[in-house]
């Protein structure tokens, strides 16, 4: 099975912990090589946040536990990419239509 090298997700979390905590919780587990976490909208207990993870072998259920354990849930995963590399997404007519 290929594994795992890139996920995008959306996330609603709490204020606590902050976003420097969350990502170097989450850049901690096993198989995760780097965490960038922005944050689109702030409520006045709860941050809308998309986190997009990049790792050798990235483990789904230890990143959705981690984030579950911190008071966070996810509502989307917005981008899986799997395999031997990491590749971006290609543009198609699709992109220009809107």
């Amino acid at each position: 099975m290929g594994k795992i090298r890139r996920l995008v997700l959306d996330v609603l979390k709490p204020l606590d912990p902050n976003i420097i905590e969350l990502s170097r919780i989450l850049s901690e587990l096993p198989g995760v090589d780097a965490v960038n976490i922005s944050i689109f909208e702030i409520d006045r207990k709860v941050e809308n946040a998309k986190i997009t993870v990049e790792g050798s072998d990235i483990n789904y259920e230890l990143v959705l536990r981690a984030i579950e354990d911190e008071g966070g849930t996810v509502h989307s995963i917005d981008e899986a990419v799997a395999g031997k590399i990491i590749i971006d997404d290609a543009q198609t007519p699709q992109d220009y239509l809107g």
